[in-house]
């Protein structure tokens, strides 16, 4: 009896104290948060979202508006529903003022079907979460900050309460971290991961350091990037970094670039002039303006049309909105530290949209894109027009019972417990900006690979080890690869994951269990009355296996050693090809793209030549491919919309002779092409009857290829590439070129 009047009392004190103990606390107001905050709601227990800042809806209401669908059948639930209502939002007339609904589709008409919308302007998306979180009675917090010396109470691995620096307390029975740094999940002891893990670690191809990849958004001209041209002593201009790059597939603790996606506007009535800052540095922006002088006039933004005659911009080509190399010390920092960081990348961003605009270095034609274009008066009002959130891209990762990797987003590995679908391709930013051996400005990092389906996100990725904490999870900083990660951390993905981790929170509390030992079956089962998407059923495009160099006899090189020029986009969409994938100019860029495979060769003599490329009906026919061997050079024209004969992955560009010491050089040019070009790799083999024959070993039993061992190559001087019967043309794949 004494006991029971004793919780009585402590009930009673918290009650007047203000400390309610919540069903579910969330913390951090993204979209993952709204949409857990809701459906704890809907299920019909008591939730609180805490949100940081002052706004809700992370990036979903901070500018974001081009969403990143991967696939729209792939998006259920809530998801679904916010977009069905931006849909109705923008059915209303009253809705456009500078444009109307009709005039957008013609203009954007893919980010509109009958029942969604899935393009709008910051200030409407965060408009109807604030309604849907005032329909489920949802009370919001804003602008307090997780204490994060004192902030998270546990009993044994259970988490009782998160206090705030205001030293306010919330009680809690489960809790959803929603934030995009995983503060209360770091805070709560569970292990998590930042930067790059090295491809060995998980069997990964597009994880760690990635210099051969790094081929989009990249400097096509030659830039000098010390502080007077041509003198390394005189130190390196802002924004590039010492040392060396670091090895392919190594692992580092680099994080892909931030940037803030601006809401932009060419109605003159709705534009604010770019603003200067306070603080501008003319030598944080002599990089750009080297790189226009030095011919680059590409546009260097990537702007998206969005409802009354606005953008969603993001990054694009060399140097752009991303501020490459200057986010490492965010994910872990504290508020200090990240206040820094947060305002170095607005002072950053708005210099140089000053600069592109008004600079007299910087091209007429790409000045007076940006005099046309300007920060939207209606948008981020309280904030001087410029977005309330940084695109935290990635910051930390957990690390749970289940990581998601590259495996699990080709559908190599699959999930068998989903709470949602990814459908994006595998998309990183460039996390660094180096000096390569010429003595110029490269960037490293993005990495752009799509081509595949719709994948299942695991429940496991979303709980941590049962042994860290064992009431909590977390739908954004989830359980995965930096690759992995660059796929799955779209807004669609986290409102998905955010109303999942909700509905497994109120699961365990029925249950009466931790969030690791929940029935499955029945959290799969209201998932789907609540029309989550769990498993597609749609077309499936079956990854495309690539062949290992290493199998392959002779001396093959790939893709990823050859030395580029121009701009190359990265695929795996056609198959075969050799390696992780293969490169494409994207049918653009004629005459500026090359791409040169050169090898050191085990000794002179004569060597038969291939070339590897996966055909498609969208292939160039005219491709120029020149071998220089000890009498010069060669050229040769290949159809690549023909398949390669010889496993139909190589074609034979023919038998050469390389000198003593001469190493074998073989050059691709998109120049004068009528369509795409493919870059794959490039076989050598001595030419010998014994390597043609175990070069060709899958066809060398049958009747067929006894005769064909008669009629061996001859040895010719003719430089002509074997030009393969025809055969029905393959169905072309649009290239993958992400950038998110």
């Amino acid at each position: 009896m004494r006991t029971l009047c004793f919780l009585v009392a402590v009930s009673l004190c918290r009650a007047a104290c203000g400390q309610t103990t919540y069903d579910v606390v969330v913390y951090g107001g993204t979209s993952a948060g709204v949409t857990a905050a809701i459906q704890t709601a809907r299920m019909g227990k008591t939730a609180i979202l805490i949100e940081p800042g002052r706004h809700v809806g992370g990036l979903t209401s901070g500018g974001l508006g081009a969403t990143d669908i991967g696939n729209k059948q792939a998006i259920g639930g809530m998801a679904r529903e916010f977009y069905a209502r931006v849909r109705k939002h923008y059915d209303r007339p009253e809705a456009w003022k500078h444009q109307t609904l009709a005039e957008y589709r013609k203009v954007r008409s893919t980010l509109v079907d009958d029942e969604t919308m899935w393009g709008f302007e910051p200030r409407v998306a965060e408009q109807i979460l604030l309604e849907m979180l005032a329909e489920a009675k949802v009370p919001v917090v804003r602008g307090q900050r997780l204490d994060l010396a004192r902030g998270v109470k546990k009993q044994g691995p259970r988490i009782v309460a998160i206090v705030m620096e205001s030293g306010r307390e919330f009680r809690g029975r489960m809790f959803i971290d929603a934030t995009y740094e995983g503060d209360l999940m770091a805070k709560a002891g569970v292990s998590y991961m930042v930067g790059r893990e090295p491809n060995a670690r998980f069997g990964e191809t597009l994880n760690g350091v990635q210099v051969a990849r790094a081929v989009h958004h990249q400097f096509t001209k030659p830039v000098d990037p010390f502080v007077r041209p041509g003198d390394p002593a005189s130190g390196l201009l802002p924004g590039v970094h010492a040392g060396p790059p670091g090895e392919d597939g190594q692992g580092d603790r680099r994080v892909q670039a931030y940037c803030f996606r601006m809401c932009t506007t060419d109605a003159p009535e709705n534009r604010r002039p770019w603003p200067k800052p306070a603080d501008y540095d003319p030598l944080r922006y002599e990089l750009v303006l080297r790189n226009c002088e030095a011919g680059d006039l590409r546009i260097p933004w990537s702007p998206t049309g969005m409802p009354n005659r606005k953008t969603d911009t993001n990054n694009n080509f060399a140097i752009s909105t991303d501020n490459i190399g200057m986010n490492y010390d965010y994910p872990e920092g504290d508020y200090a530290t990240r206040e820094r960081i947060l305002k170095e990348h607005e002072t950053y961003q708005k210099g140089l949209m000053w600069t592109l605009a008004n600079h007299p270095r910087v091209h007429e034609q790409v000045r007076r894109q940006f005099q046309t274009w300007a920060l939207a008066k209606d948008e981020f009002t309280d904030n001087d027009n410029w977005p309330h959130q940084l695109y935290v891209r990635e910051a930390r990762r957990m690390v749970s019972d289940y990581v998601m990797t590259e495996l699990d987003c080709t559908g190599k590995r699959v999930a068998p417990d989903p709470v949602g679908l990814g459908a994006y391709g595998m998309d990183s930013h460039h996390t660094q900006r180096y000096v390569d051996a010429n003595g110029h400005a490269r960037n490293e990092g993005d990495v752009q690979v799509g081509g595949f389906s719709p994948y299942p996100i695991s429940y496991r990725s979303i709980v941590p080890k049962a042994s860290e904490c064992t009431n909590l999870l977390v739908p954004v900083c989830l359980s995965a690869t930096h690759i992995s990660y660059g796929s799955i951390r779209m807004e669609p993905v986290f409102m998905i994951l955010g109303q999942s981790s909700a509905t497994a929170a109120v699961e365990a509390i029925q249950a009466d269990c931790d969030v690791q030992k929940i029935d499955y079956a029945g959290l799969r089962k209201r998932l789907l009355d609540d029309k989550q998407v769990l498993r597609w059923t749609g077309p499936r495009r079956s990854p495309v296996a690539g062949v290992d160099p290493k199998k392959l006899p002779g001396i093959v090189v790939d893709d990823s050693e050859a030395k580029l020029t121009g701009s190359w986009s990265s695929s795996t969409a056609m198959g075969p090809f050799v390696g992780s994938g293969y490169l494409h100019d994207g049918n653009e860029g004629k005459g500026s793209k090359s791409a040169r495979f050169e090898v050191k060769l085990p000794g002179p003599g004569q060597y038969e030549v291939r070339l590897s490329y996966s055909a498609s009906s969208n292939r160039a026919t005219n491709v120029a491919v020149t071998v220089y061997d000890a009498e010069g050079s060669h050229a040769v024209k290949v159809n690549q919309k023909l398949k390669p004969p010889i496993d139909s992955l190589l074609v034979r560009l023919g038998v050469f002779r390389f000198a003593a010491d001469q190493p074998g050089v073989v050059s691709i040019s998109n120049d004068g092409t009528n369509d795409h070009v493919i870059v794959d790799a490039v076989q050598f083999l001595p030419f010998s009857a014994g390597a043609i024959l175990r070069s060709s070993s899958t066809r060398s039993s049958s009747p067929k290829n006894r005769r064909r061992r008669r009629n061996l190559p001859r040895q010719s001087k003719a430089r002509s590439g074997t030009t393969p019967r025809p055969v029905a043309a393959t169905t072309s794949a649009p290239p993958e070129n992400y950038g998110n």
